[in-house]
């Protein structure tokens, strides 16, 4: 970062119309002083350009190795679709520089894992957008489970739904399973993650990873055969001896969206949507109660809980800059970001437990 006090990012799959990368990286990096927007990336060079003029953005590279190498890049934000992962994580970290992919890491564990293995080795910091770990929400029940808020933990649901996940769909790409990016790993995976952020990591699982459907009609291509599951149903035991049961319903358009419940020895909380949409994507809101005989009441979310500016944009790019502010202080300070690639390897080793108890029929324990 010579030259600059701030860490300059290079942007890989930004459009001015459409993606996660417009409606929530872009807000979320100049919310933050510690970042500055230098470089942007599509398959184009007009396509690049054009995205550039739109942002004010100095830089437009069609070629996603030259972003990487390039002395004024310090950051690298990958936030193409999850089969184009790789060629550019790994560019970023050839050339040296610090890492930020959207989750999924990679179509599977074991792509993931050799982008963990180079991040690693090459000592670049790496941050994997599993950004729900850093709703204010999320953390402070963390910290009340650890603190007996509810005393033991006996049991946990957590209800979740897909609504683009039903008729139709929007991209072709996302019904062939072997690309990775389907309801159980896109929203699935963002949802567990949440769960065992707050709990604690599975012991043994059974699950329905399925679909409904043989074909599907999608935006880019009409029809199309469907590999992908459409529904998801886990339940199984934590460490912690907690039962715990998960659902992610695909195409569901009405009811509760999301819904998360923890019951213990001493009390109860329950987080749930505020807003609709994912998860991770939104503020949650937390009731809780203590004691029999009393009903769950709001609990409001501490200020320690928020480390991004007050004036920082809501739903989308909120937990997203969240992330960005801790993968900052990890860039500063030499230290691992979290979550990290490690984070994510340990997520895709989860979704493969839960494909094998699908496929097999059979219980699985873990590690």
């Amino acid at each position: 970062m010579a030259g600059s006090s701030r860490i300059r990012v290079g942007v890989v799959g930004l459009s001015p119309n459409r993606g996660f990368a417009s409606i929530a990286h872009i807000p979320a990096l100049r919310a933050l002083p510690e970042f500055e927007i230098v470089a942007v990336c599509t398959t184009r060079q007009e396509s690049a350009e054009a995205t550039a003029r739109h942002y004010g953005i100095p830089m437009a590279f069609s070629n996603q190795e030259e972003l990487a190498r390039h002395p004024d890049v310090d950051l690298v934000t990958v936030t193409v679709k999850v089969p184009d992962h790789y060629q550019p994580v790994m560019a970023a970290i050839d050339a040296g520089k610090h890492v930020y992919s959207e989750w999924p890491l990679g179509r599977d564990t074991a792509e993931a894992q050799r982008m963990l293995d180079a991040a690693e080795r090459k000592g670049v910091r790496h941050a994997v957008g599993l950004q729900g770990q850093w709703s204010p929400t999320i953390n402070y029940v963390r910290d009340l489970v650890a603190e007996g808020y509810v005393g033991q933990v006996l049991t946990a649901t957590l209800i979740g739904c897909a609504p683009n996940w039903g008729a139709k769909l929007d991209r072709a790409y996302q019904a062939d399973f072997s690309n990775g990016a389907n309801l159980m790993t896109i929203t699935g995976g963002h949802q567990i993650d949440a769960l065992c952020h707050c709990l604690g990591e599975f012991r043994e699982l059974s699950a329905f990873a399925i679909h409904q459907r043989d074909r599907i009609v999608t935006d880019d291509q009409g029809e199309v055969p469907l590999t992908s599951p459409d529904q998801l149903a886990v339940s199984g035991i934590l460490n912690s001896g907690a039962v715990v049961s998960f659902q992610i319903r695909g195409g569901m358009a009405r009811g509760t969206e999301f819904l998360f419940e923890i019951h213990g020895s001493e009390g109860d909380l329950v987080i749930a949507s505020t807003t609709g949409g994912s998860m991770q994507r939104q503020e949650l809101s937390l009731h809780g109660g203590q004691g029999k005989g009393t009903s769950v009441a709001e609990l409001p979310i501490p200020a320690t809980y928020r480390n991004v500016p007050e004036d920082t944009p809501i739903n989308s790019p909120y937990n997203v800059a969240q992330l960005y502010a801790q993968l900052a202080t990890s860039i500063r300070n030499g230290t691992p970001a979290s979550p990290g690639f490690d984070a994510a390897v340990k997520r895709h080793h989860l979704i493969d437990a839960i494909v094998r108890a699908s496929t097999t029929g059979q219980k699985q324990r873990l590690g």
